[in-house]
């Protein structure tokens, strides 16, 4: 609507120029761009860039009587570009999108218009995102992947083009690329929603690992899921990983992260009931006797912790 108002401005400034002063071919200029501002009223932006440009040659050929009609064409002309480019934009023509924002930036930078050029290139990225988005949704992972970069080639500051990268990648199993691109939206703004994603991800490699009893990997995961945010889930696995490794205290230090972070976790009896028999075990039985009062009332647990207070 901006452009439409603009546009019958400049129609109207050409017209009353013009008048009676100019020769045949102004006239025929000035009414080639007035037949653009009909068509752009129209909708029919297409044919309003055809005569605007149309104007433009014949305004230009005419030298300084034809310097009010071709300065309004230079000034329309890359902002009808863009307008149209926003139209397909709603309508989710990307790629048609991107064509319209090109040659709204190649107009502009021809006709200097600063505007136009700075908002199209700020747009550019975002349309790249929104094919990425769409392609995301649609679990096309590869094809969201190669919009999202493209946003990046664009705008490296784009945090949401590389959160969302993460997770396209991820989907792919991607994960050290994935790393990395969550860790570039972490420094552009995507801090918390890309480091709850890092450690969401860590924990599910950890989860893996723990099915296919790699122990160790279940550790190593775990403590890249906690580098990025401490996860509740992420202590468990690494506890029972240790466990299973033998390593007691690592196994203690860690359920007791996991009671921290998750006190009312429905295997929270099961677990302190594990940290008492492994205190036991170590021969501290102080803590031994804490656990196991924590969990001696509890109705599965309950009986045989009271079995073990009374050797303790």
């Amino acid at each position: 609507m901006n452009i439409m108002k603009k546009i019958f401005l400049l129609f109207t400034a050409a017209v009353l120029s013009a008048g009676v002063v100019f020769a045949q071919d102004i006239n025929e200029a000035t009414e080639n761009y007035n037949n653009g501002a009909m068509e752009l009223q129209m909708g029919n932006n297409e044919a309003a860039i055809g005569y605007f440009q149309t104007a433009l040659e014949m305004a230009e050929a005419l030298g300084d009587e034809g310097i009010d009609v071709a300065t309004n064409c230079r000034n329309i002309i890359p902002a009808v570009y863009l307008s149209t480019a926003k139209d397909q934009i709603k309508a989710k023509n990307y790629d048609a999108a991107v064509e319209q924002l090109n040659k709204a930036i190649e107009a502009a930078g021809k006709y200097e218009n600063a505007d136009v050029t700075a908002d199209a290139n700020e747009l550019m990225p975002q349309v790249y995102v929104s094919k990425g988005n769409d392609f995301l949704q649609a679990k096309s992972f590869p094809e969201a992947e190669a919009a999202y970069k493209k946003a990046l080639e664009l705008d490296a500051t784009n945090g949401m083009a590389a959160f969302r990268l993460g997770q396209a990648l991820q989907q792919q199993n991607k994960v050290a690329e994935a790393e990395a691109a969550y860790v570039q939206a972490a420094a552009n703004g995507q801090e918390k929603n890309a480091n709850k994603q890092l450690s969401n991800m860590y924990v599910k490699l950890a989860q893996a690992s723990n099915k296919a009893k790699k122990y160790q990997e279940v550790i190593d995961y775990a403590a890249k899921s906690n580098q990025y945010l401490e996860n509740a889930n992420a202590y468990r696995f690494a506890a029972g990983a240790n466990q299973q490794l033998g390593k007691n205290d690592e196994c203690i230090a860690n359920y007791e992260k996991y009671l921290e972070l998750s006190p009312n976790a429905k295997d929270a009896a099961g677990v302190k009931f594990t940290i008492a028999a492994l205190y036991q075990q170590a021969g501290n039985k102080e803590k031994a006797k804490e656990y196991y009062q924590a969990v001696s009332t509890d109705p599965q647990y309950g009986p045989s912790a009271q079995e073990q207070l009374k050797t303790l």
